[in-house]
């Protein structure tokens, strides 16, 4: 064991179980360790003993803990910082992912569009610290950490620290030096003062070798490297690779100028150079085409926002839609996904990319429609399978689904869905007890038969073969039309009894049915439905008894009626008791099995939101059992959607979980699977999580997300009034009345809640228009009676209002009233009181109401 694990093992072993070392840089070394405390994995980086004594502890913490309030959806964060036994170290969240510098070393060079992406969501980063006076001064590929295709930029400030908390001549004596040569600014590399276009030469320099293959400088040693730089003109990408347009190689020379005035001065007009809208994000960009890009001119935007709070939205971030079961499947219309980073397009630019791939779901031709439950198994059978494969993208059950049994245009569907390839099939039954399955490939931007077809026909006894050969023939079906390698994962843990598959199919069929009769307010049929289905799983349990699936299915459908259950918490909490008893025992089974462990986390979760645990150390514990297994099943399946969705609710739940991490969850999950059933709560959700960490750009875009998806919810109506209180956004009166008198807003449960908090928004909008009296009066009208209000939200938002008429001892009273309420929030204010309270921090009368020493 190496001198420095074993000081940290002795002065942490309280607080981090240290696991293993990581890997090791120019001044720290970094260890992965469990966080004893939360139950979750981090990643500890231990400054060099001689740095760590060379800096100090106190001047190395008092600059620590400035970056350590750093939160914004690509800053991986700080959670913890220290002295341990005379080594400095902070702690990280661990990303499941890999570094951009992995990404290089394996690929070299990187599709233009996904670089691109990735400048930008570095960009948005650096535009946020900057606008707070924090510099990088150490971007490179191995700060960049990769999650999905998002980009989150580590060690953010830690290079401040340490510059600003020890000399440069003390640096130069310990060998060191806060940057790295290949892209390092002139000005940094002879040691003067950096400023914001430093980081962004260095962004310029990462994002040449993304896309050239290397840096844009190169050499024997660093002082040669730091050379060039400085005197060096820099080379052309497009002689290299003329595929980069223009206006990004010019996007990238003019942040290299050598002159830092010659520069983009803000990440903002950086972005906009390379082709996003002005104003966009880089969430935004991946929707805008090449050809568009290459028309725009340079204008200068406005910085995206700055400080980042932790403001509480209670009643929106809390709407339901804890995932788990598709209790209401969301109609998609003509909506056309936005694809993130590389692959939503094809390599020609006009359509669509043939390795995302939508199964639909196959029909049934048998004449009374006895096989819909072997034409619905195989299918999603085929979409798990393919979902497994490497260098696809496809569509999840729920993208499929919506398209069942429809008559519209295969191009059209595809459009719909982004998927250049579609996955046709039928089953049908033919002489002799047997069916026969046909699969073929229809191209998803032309709605052409792409002319790769396969049949096979199998008894009916074998439907378990059906399903292995169907799988084998459609990966050869795609492996020919892509001409790529396509593995298959195999079934080794499915069952090989076709009498079991059969039964836990046609159950399947009949929770479908009593979900639909459910919806329809045929609780009788629902209730049918549901007992038959788990009749069948118990069989196919008996069948089998080592198959976890169908165990595991009872236990989502218990989980399902304890929802359904809401009205009656003992009837509910019998079903959730049932639930996990089936849980625990297809776990047991099956313990690495991503399903049940998100089904368990959201059998514990809800019965933590229910608070059918009584005792509050009991009710804590199981508020963290919950997380353990969700985000241990996000572990295993980095794209466990409903997983996601359900540790975006929770997290905000978790006093010590940020608001970021709100924000990161959801967006892991709207971008695994844009079509779970509670999609429109996840975009909500994205929307809030964004107002209240004042992002008004990335809050305009959920907003706009939210309408163009889902127009018939209120929350995309309320949005829009939202938006006008945040600064930087016109406020308009008018537009503000109209929205809080729609229709949207009169339709549909609470709908009383809702138009009271759009009316106390407008309340907002007349604030910040200059309407002082007529804002006061509609604050006033707007507090709704407990009955419509119990949490009394609208208390806090009143509070908010009257900051903005800068009527403090007003705003103290209503958020008195608001805390009476929400006792466990006053800790929370005392901390941090969001941008829309933040006019009340030194006012005496709030301090003492919510204990801020």
């Amino acid at each position: 064991m190496s001198d420095i694990l074993t000081r940290l093992h002795s002065a942490l072993s309280d607080r981090y179980a240290i696991q293993r070392e990581l890997g090791r840089g120019g001044m720290a070394t970094v260890f992965l360790a469990t966080d004893l405390k939360h139950d979750r994995e981090v990643a500890i980086k231990v400054l060099h003993p001689e740095l760590s004594a060379t800096l100090g502890p106190e001047r190395f913490d008092r600059e620590i803990k400035f970056v350590a309030k750093l939160q914004h959806p690509n800053i991986l964060g700080l959670f913890d910082s220290g002295d341990a036994a005379g080594l400095l170290y902070y702690v990280m969240p661990f990303v499941y992912g890999e570094s951009l510098r992995d990404r290089l070393n394996r690929e070299q060079m990187l599709p233009i569009d996904f670089a691109v992406h990735v400048a930008l969501e570095v960009a948005d980063a650096l535009s946020y610290a900057h606008m707070l006076g924090i510099v990088h001064r150490d971007i490179k590929p191995e700060n960049i950490m990769l999650t999905g295709d998002h980009a989150l930029v580590a060690d953010f400030g830690i290079a401040r620290a340490v510059t600003e908390a020890g000399s440069a001549q003390k640096l130069t004596e310990t060998g060191m030096a806060v940057g790295t040569p290949h892209y390092m600014s002139p000005e940094q590399a002879v040691g003067d003062q950096v400023g914001p276009t430093s980081d962004l030469y260095s962004l310029a320099c990462v994002l040449y070798e993304m896309l050239a293959g290397q840096p844009p400088f190169t050499g024997s040693n660093a002082r040669q490297v730091m050379a060039r730089h400085a005197m060096d003109q820099v080379p052309s990408i497009r002689v290299v690779r003329d595929t980069v347009p223009e206006e990004v190689e010019d996007a990238i020379l003019a942040a290299m100028s050598k002159v830092q005035a010659d520069r983009p001065q803000t990440a903002a007009q950086f972005a906009e150079m390379l082709g996003a809208p002005p104003g966009a994000t880089a969430s935004r960009f991946s929707a805008v085409s090449r050809p568009a890009m290459a028309r725009r001119t340079s204008r200068m935007v406005t910085p995206p926002p700055g400080h980042v709070t932790l403001t509480v939205r209670r009643r929106s971030l809390l709407a339901w839609g804890i995932a788990g079961s598709a209790l209401v499947l969301a109609g998609l219309g003509a909506w056309y996904l936005s694809q993130r980073g590389a692959g939503a397009r094809a390599a020609t630019g006009t359509g669509l990319d043939p390795k995302r791939i939508a199964v639909l779901y196959f029909g049934d031709l048998s004449s009374d429609k006895r096989l819909g439950y072997v034409a619905d198994g195989l299918t999603e059978a085929l979409i798990g399978e393919l979902s497994q494969v490497p260098g696809l993208s496809v569509i999840s059950k729920g993208g499929a689904g919506a398209w069942r049994d429809s008559t519209v245009a295969p191009d059209s569907v595809g459009r719909a869905l982004q998927a250049g390839t579609l996955v046709l099939g039928r089953v049908e039954p033919t002489e002799a007890d047997r069916i026969r399955v046909q699969v073929w490939l229809v191209d998803g931007t032309s709605g052409a038969d792409l002319g790769k077809r396969a049949s096979f026909e199998r008894p009916a006894s074998d439907l378990v073969g059906a399903r292995d050969s169907l799988a084998a023939r459609a990966a050869d079906l795609i492996r020919q039309q892509l001409g790529q390698e396509v593995r298959l994962r195999g079934q080794q843990e499915g069952t090989r009894s076709t009498a079991a598959w059969s039964l836990l199919q046609r159950a399947e069929l009949l929770l479908k049915r009593g979900e639909a009769a459910a919806d329809g307010g045929d609780t009788l049929s629902y209730q049918r439905s549901f007992a038959a289905a788990d009749s069948l799983l118990a069989q196919a349990e008996a069948l089998d008894a080592r198959w976890a699936d169908p165990i595991i299915e009872r236990g989502r459908l218990a989980y399902v009626r304890s929802r359904r259950a809401v009205e009656d918490p003992i009837a509910a909490g019998r079903w959730i008791a049932t639930g996990l008893a089936h849980i625990d025992r297809g776990l047991a089974l099956a313990p690495n099995d991503a399903d049940g462990l998100e089904l368990r986390g959201n059998l514990q979760y809800w019965k933590w939101l229910l608070r059918l645990e009584q005792d509050p150390t009991a009710a804590t514990e199981l508020r963290n059992r919950a997380r353990a297994d969700l985000e241990q099943a996000t572990r295993l399946n980095p794209a466990q959607a409903g997983a996601w969705a359900s540790l975006s609710h929770l997290y905000y739940n978790d006093p010590g979980t940020s608001l970021t991490d709100v924000l990161l969850a959801a967006r892991r999950a709207y971008e695994s699977d844009a079509f779970l059933s509670n999609a429109s709560t996840i975009v909500e959700r994205l929307f809030y999580a964004a107002y209240d960490l004042d992002q008004p750009v990335d809050a305009a875009h959920w907003c706009e997300e939210g309408e163009r998806r889902f127009p018939e919810e209120s929350a995309f109506t309320t949005c829009q009034v939202f938006l006008m209180t945040m600064r930087g956004q016109t406020p308009d009166p008018d537009k503000a009345w109209r929205l809080a008198t729609s229709e949207v807003l009169a339709a549909g449960g609470e709908a009383a809640y809702r138009q009271a908090e759009a009316r106390m928004m407008v309340a907002g909008v007349l604030a910040r228009a200059g309407l002082k009296d007529s804002a006061r009066a509609v604050a006033r009208g707007a507090i709704a009676s407990a009955d419509v209000d119990p949490t009394r939200d609208l208390y806090l938002q009143q509070a908010f209002v009257f900051t903005l008429l800068d009527d403090k001892p007003a705003a103290v009273a209503a958020l008195k009233t608001y805390l009476a309420n929400n006792p466990e929030r006053r800790e929370g204010f005392a901390s941090d009181p969001g941008w829309r309270l933040r006019a009340l921090a030194d006012d005496p009368a709030f301090r003492d109401l919510v204990g801020a020493r």
